[in-house]
């Protein structure tokens, strides 16, 4: 299988299944898509000559020569590469059970009152409820007791607010530390933060503990305020903005990232984007909203449109701040074309239900973040573990090749089938797909390796 698209003066050819990603001339583009559809060489040379007429550097011998480097890399596995993936789909989840991961949800309450909450301000549609340092040290455990020969360890404090939880927050983060050498283990812990409790000690704090920061942010203030308001419904920006602009500084080499949310409110979201980088962050994040369709933000149809040329903007402005000296990273165009994901993370995803779990204040586990208080995908507890087989068996099963609508898409093995929670809550199955989503994701990876041919093009 390939996919074949032409981007900014880029005209790049996917092979599938090898991996292998070809940017080429015109002739070769049309050639390798004529040799897709089944053409034989003639016919191929035939329709070449006669669109080519006008061009004296294109001769029948020229585009033999192409013809015969289509061939070339087919015979290298460089094109055309049978799928040699899809028996091993479930067996490489069969081989382990370790858990690699936690989403501690230390605080199910929140300071800000957003508009568009996919966890209802926090309370995940349940009551109030902190996490205490029992319950999160018993998630600790589990977490190294359920994660095998697995040596790092991912654990993120998430909320609601988690802040709101500050001193529980601190207190596990030295338990975990206190862990690792009998246990030969390595946490690695990540903070996701509205940025309203933020001050120096959050700051120098999560500056020497924290792998990861994400801040939430949604753009210019108009913007921002709109949706993110405190329980007053005053507007968040103003109080927030210089905070993560110290924390972002103050990082250093630390990774971290300014989440936005975009709504059918801001559908040109690169204005935010744009907006978010000339504050001085460099490492952004903009998701589309999560919400049912009837809801007032929601994205609609109409809107796709405007959705896909805006990261086709986005692209081209990292190209040109790159060659001004200020680049900026945006998460979902980061992509590794010749290391990147193993196969194993191709074919099975996030590893949500099964490597991957979200954990209540109140110690029940469920597959991830987004099913939390879906009572039918409750897994279990950290003190007796997963009792749940079903669901969890359920989620083993949820891969690439799982979704019968994904069997002929070229971007499965760069979505892996894509996130269980978004198909669940659009068709009511975690197998199903959402496609709106993916028309999203299927462009986010067009302009990734867009930007990829770029960076190769400026090494030559």
């Amino acid at each position: 299988m390939i996919h074949q698209y032409k981007l900014n003066g880029f005209n790049i050819v996917l092979d599938i299944f090898s991996g292998a990603v070809h940017s080429v001339d015109e002739l070769a583009y049309d050639v390798i898509a004529l040799y897709d559809a089944g053409a034989s060489v003639e016919d191929i040379v035939a329709k070449m000559l006669e669109k080519y007429a006008a061009d004296p550097e294109i001769n029948e011998q020229e585009i033999r020569e192409c013809i015969s480097d289509v061939e070339e890399l087919k015979a290298a596995g460089q094109l055309f590469a049978a799928d040699c993936y899809e028996s091993h789909a479930c067996d490489l989840k069969n081989k382990s059970r370790a858990v690699k991961a936690l989403c501690l949800h230390v605080a199910h309450t929140c300071n800000l009152s957003c508009d568009y909450c996919f966890a209802a301000q926090g309370k995940y549609h349940g009551d109030r409820a902190l996490m205490s340092f029992e319950v999160g040290k018993r998630a600790l455990d589990f977490l190294i007791e359920n994660s095998e020969n697995q040596k790092n360890l991912e654990v993120d404090f998430f909320g609601g607010e988690p802040l709101m939880n500050w001193e529980v927050v601190k207190q596990l983060v030295a338990y975990g530390r206190s862990r690792e050498e009998e246990t030969g283990k390595h946490f690695r812990f990540t903070l996701t933060t509205n940025g309203v409790l933020v001050d120096d000690e959050v700051i120098e704090f999560s500056n020497q503990e924290m792998n990861n920061v994400v801040m939430s942010l949604d753009g210019r203030r108009e913007v921002h305020d709109a949706l993110r308001k405190t329980v007053t419904g005053r507007g968040s920006y103003d109080e927030i903005v210089p905070k993560f602009q110290k924390f972002a500084k103050l990082r250093g080499e630390r990774e971290y990232y300014i989440r936005g949310t975009y709504t059918n409110r801001n559908v040109e979201f690169t204005k935010d984007i744009f907006h978010m980088a000339d504050l001085g962050f460099d490492k952004l994040s903009m998701e589309p909203v999560v919400c049912p369709p009837d809801d007032p933000y929601a994205l609609s149809d109409k809107d796709m449109p405007v959705l896909l040329e805006q990261y086709e903007i986005l692209a081209k402005e990292m190209l040109r701040r790159e060659k001004e000296g200020k680049p900026i990273t945006f998460y979902h165009y980061m992509i590794d074309l010749e290391h990147g994901p193993c196969v194993y993370k191709r074919i099975s995803g996030c590893g949500s239900g099964t490597e991957y779990m979200a954990v209540t204040p109140w110690g029940d586990l469920y597959p991830c973040h987004q099913f939390v208080g879906e009572e039918k995908f409750r897994l279990g507890n950290i003190w007796d573990g997963v009792d749940n087989d079903a669901v969890r068996e359920e989620f083993k099963r949820c891969n690439a090749y799982a979704r019968p609508d994904c069997q002929d898409c070229w971007a499965k093995l760069y979505c892996s089938g894509g996130c269980a929670a978004n198909a669940y809550h659009a068709t009511g199955d975690i197998t199903g797909v959402y496609e709106y989503g993916c028309e999203l994701f299927k462009k986010r990876i067009e302009c990734a390796i867009m930007l990829k041919a770029a960076e190769n093009e400026e090494r030559e």
